[in-house]
């Protein structure tokens, strides 16, 4: 089971990026926020959606220090076959990750075991690799790519600001509290 403020669960897995399949490892994006962003399968309805919209905003992701990898229990070959057939998914050139052996949607506790598919879950785990902030949801529910990058902002400045926390709705530039409550003005 993962727990906020413990290590994410490590992987090494095949992933489809740059038009290639290799294995990749949680641990190779030390030293960078991970948005690990869990979805049902490829060639479905509301998938597309969020991942073209991750794929609209990965620029702004990486500026903010954050990579992205999305998760399916496909084989990285039907990511490619996904990918080479569908201009939504033409856009990504983030990885995404291959699991249909279910292990990283166990470790993360989105597998839906009686379907072999994965709940709508998204990670997000901090430069050393602590898990930070995580939501799981109903496959029939699309996320928000706003309040994703809010989070990632919010988690960002909470870490290098000690002793400075967020409010509901926060966004750069707005007061943040002191753990003592105290408001403290725009930064």
């Amino acid at each position: 089971m993962v727990k906020i403020n413990a290590p994410a669960p490590e992987f090494t897995e095949e992933a489809y990026i740059n038009d290639e399949i290799k294995k990749i490892s949680l641990k190779d994006y030390r030293g960078k926020w991970v948005v690990l962003f869990f979805y049902p399968a490829d060639f479905t309805f509301v998938c597309p959606t969020e991942l073209g919209e991750l794929a609209d905003h990965y620029a702004e992701l990486k500026k903010e220090g954050a990579e992205v990898i999305s998760v399916s229990a496909d084989t990285g070959w039907v990511h490619k076959a996904w990918h080479d057939n569908s201009p939504t998914i033409k856009k990504i050139t983030y990885p995404m990750l291959a699991d249909p052996a279910h292990r990283v949607c166990t470790a993360y506790g989105t597998l839906i075991e009686d379907e072999g598919l994965s709940l709508r879950g998204t990670f997000l785990i901090d430069p050393q690799g602590i898990l930070k902030a995580y939501e799981i949801h109903d496959n029939s529910i699309g996320r928000s790519i706003d309040e994703l990058i809010r989070k990632l902002q919010a988690a960002k400045f909470v870490a290098e600001h000690n002793g400075e926390v967020c409010p509901m709705n926060w966004k750069p530039g707005q007061k943040t509290l002191k753990k003592g409550l105290d408001l403290v003005g725009k930064i």
